[in-house]
């Protein structure tokens, strides 16, 4: 039976076992989409990212499937990829053309490991949505959603995923979130996002400029630890109302992943030229993963 080269890499992080953990297999040529599927299955990361060879105009072509669908963008097993490769010297630094199912995008890796991956312009719709009916779907006291909701409203933002973005005013109270995933399944659905990212300007560290959580149940995802596609989103969303009063940062900290004792923090600048996303990477497992046979399933009908 076939082999090939797998990976586990923490994303967001210079730690590993920190961070959020992606499948990395850099060698997919010839792997048909259920095998794909099944690898990523195996594998058992929130997404696992697919290498192969790109074409005149891209360098390199990602596929992300998660263990039950494929995902058409993933920032954090972007940088996976490409910080684990560049660790060990597979690739230079510098910039690289990447192809997914959304388009081709930049990525670039600088000296010290850290990937930056340039996103789509950022797409921001406010949106109504009921503080109660956030609140019983995020299990967040609905108080901490009006708090804040005259100054940041809820909205729908997009670099290529979009999220269904929920300001909180205080980390305790984001802290407290126990989201029903059926009910943050049915407002993905309902706004047509992957699913909800909550966060909070009240962060952890004080170089930070905010605290988030991102639930993806639609995805078979409960929750993400530090997720870089939301992330982009969430930065063309705080350019877009105007979070600083004009004073905005050139560069913005987002922290992510402690509550779930994975701590990862991702580097976001927008500018007139769009969204990049950045973060270092740690290579947690490396190994060999079988690959089943491509053959259709046989299916029992009565």
């Amino acid at each position: 039976m076939e082999t090939r080269r797998a990976l586990l890499v923490d994303a967001f992080t210079a730690e590993p076992l920190a961070g959020n953990p992606a499948g990395v297999v850099p060698d997919a040529e010839g792997l048909s989409d259920g095998q794909l599927a099944a690898v990523a299955a195996e594998l058992g990361a929130s997404e696992t990212a697919f290498l192969t060879d790109g074409d005149d105009a891209a360098d390199d072509r990602l596929r992300y499937f998660s263990p039950t669908t494929e995902v058409d963008l993933c920032g954090h097993a972007t940088i996976a990829t490409y910080g684990s490769l560049f660790a060990e010297g597979a690739i230079d630094g510098g910039e690289r053309t990447l192809r997914t199912n959304v388009g081709d995008l930049a990525v670039a890796v600088d000296d010290d490991g850290t990937v930056w991956m340039r996103q789509q312009a950022p797409s921001v719709e406010v949106v109504d949505v009921d503080a109660g009916r956030l609140g019983e779907a995020l299990g967040v006291d609905p108080a901490a959603l009006r708090d804040v909701g005259a100054d940041l409203p809820v909205a729908v933002a997009s670099t290529g995923l979009p999220f269904l973005v929920v300001p909180v005013n205080f980390l305790e109270r984001l802290g407290e979130a126990d989201p029903d995933d059926a009910a943050v399944e049915r407002l993905s659905e309902e706004f047509d996002v992957a699913g909800v990212y909550a966060f909070t300007f009240d962060a952890l560290d004080a170089d930070s400029t905010l605290h988030g959580r991102a639930f993806v149940p639609s995805l078979g995802i409960a929750e993400d630890p530090v997720t870089g596609t939301a992330s982009g989103a969430v930065g063309g969303y705080l350019r877009h109302v105007d979070a600083f009063d004009g004073d905005e940062p050139d560069e913005f900290r987002f922290e992510q992943g402690h509550f779930l004792d994975r701590p990862g923090h991702v580097r976001v600048r927008v500018g007139g030229d769009g969204v990049r996303v950045g973060g270092r990477a740690s290579v947690a497992l490396d190994g060999e993963i079988r690959i089943p046979d491509d053959e259709d399933d046989e299916i029992l009908e009565a």
